[in-house]
């Protein structure tokens, strides 16, 4: 379900074309639609995205909502934070991560785990911290 937060987050704030979400080693994990569709990198959806912020996986089913810098899950229950400098936090505002403004995604001590390329960057996080597919 992480994934499926951080490509709402960007579809939320206007894509116009598909972005990627890649790997450490530089293989297109997700790409997103300006329609709030979300593909796996076998071009299978596996999520979509509404204009309020709402998050569905594949089969329809609410699995979260963006609300601002606040990230929560189906039950609205508050899953953590993504700040406008790039900072995740979790739940209890505790640094997770940390997205620079080059794309790159960076866990709490600074290792890198991919890359969003043309992402903007506080919202960039979401899909390496919070939602699996």
């Amino acid at each position: 379900m992480k994934k499926i937060i951080l490509i709402s987050i960007l579809l939320y704030n206007g894509w116009a074309t598909a972005q990627t979400i890649k790997s450490t080693g530089g293989s297109t994990r997700f790409t997103v639609n300006s329609d709030g569709v979300i593909k796996s990198s076998g071009y299978s959806i596996v999520g979509r995205v509404k204009s309020d912020g709402t998050v569905e996986a594949a089969s329809y089913k609410i699995i979260g909502y963006v609300r601002g810098e606040r990230i929560e899950d189906s039950n609205h229950s508050t899953v953590g934070y993504v700040k406008k400098d790039g900072t995740v936090k979790d739940y209890n505002h505790s640094t997770i991560g940390y997205i620079k403004d080059n794309g790159d995604v960076q866990n709490w001590s600074h290792s890198s785990l991919g890359s969003a390329s043309g992402v903007k960057k506080e919202w960039a996080a979401l899909i390496f911290f919070f939602f699996d597919f």
